[in-house]
C-alpha cells in the first residue's frame, strides 16, 4: 500500500518537509444554560471542526500556490475512532477517498482483531463476529476548510504551520 500523506488543496505534503504534527478539536455554537434549579441544559446550534498542522523538515511544505481564498481540501493522516456495540457506526466526518475505513473487535481477552466492515452513504457496518465483545471502527477524515498560507521560519530546518477551520 502506498505511504499517505497530509494533502491540502490537492498538494501532498511530502515527508522532506518534517513529520507532520496535526491536532483536531470541535468548534460550535454551543451554551451551557443553567435552569432555575440550577440544573444545566445544553444549547448547540452548529458545530465544525479546526486543527492544526506543523513540521519541521528539511524541504517547505510547498503550498504557497495555493489560493487561500476559496476553501480547501484536507485530507488528514490523523486517525478518527468510534467503539460500540455496532454493527453500525454513522461516522462524525467524512473518510478519505483513497483510504477506506478499517474495524476491529474485542473479545473477552480484551485485545483488538482486524475484522471485515463496509461503508456506506456515512454509516460504517461491522459484521457479528461470534464472542466479540466490541467493536472499533476507523478512518482518516477529510475537510473541506479555510486556512491561510503556512507560517514558516528557517534556520538549518523548515519550520511550517496551518490553523484551519472546517467550512
Amino acid at each position: 500500500m502506498a505511504h499517505l500523506h497530509i494533502m491540502l488543496g490537492g498538494v501532498p505534503i511530502v515527508t522532506h518537509a518534517g513529520a507532520p504534527e496535526q491536532s483536531e478539536a470541535p468548534i460550535g455554537g454551543s451554551s451551557l444554560l443553567r435552569m432555575s434549579d440550577g440544573s444545566a441544559v445544553k444549547q448547540q446550534h452548529w458545530q465544525r471542526a479546526s486543527g492544526s498542522v506543523s513540521g519541521n523538515g528539511l524541504m517547505p511544505p510547498g503550498l504557497d500556490g495555493l489560493d487561500y481564498s476559496v476553501p480547501l481540501e484536507l485530507r488528514l493522516t490523523e486517525v478518527s475512532n468510534m467503539v460500540g456495540a455496532g454493527p453500525d457506526f454513522v461516522l462524525t466526518s467524512t473518510p478519505r477517498p483513497d483510504k477506506a475505513p478499517w474495524a476491529f473487535y474485542q473479545l473477552d481477552d480484551e485485545l483488538w482483531y482486524r475484522c471485515a466492515c463496509s461503508f456506506a452513504n456515512g454509516v460504517v457496518t461491522v459484521p457479528p463476529v461470534a464472542g466479540a465483545v466490541l467493536y472499533q471502527v476507523a478512518w482518516m477524515p477529510v475537510y473541506s476548510v479555510f486556512t491561510d498560507k503556512p507560517s514558516k521560519t528557517q534556520n538549518t530546518n523548515h519550520s511550517w504551520s496551518i490553523t484551519w477551520e472546517e467550512a
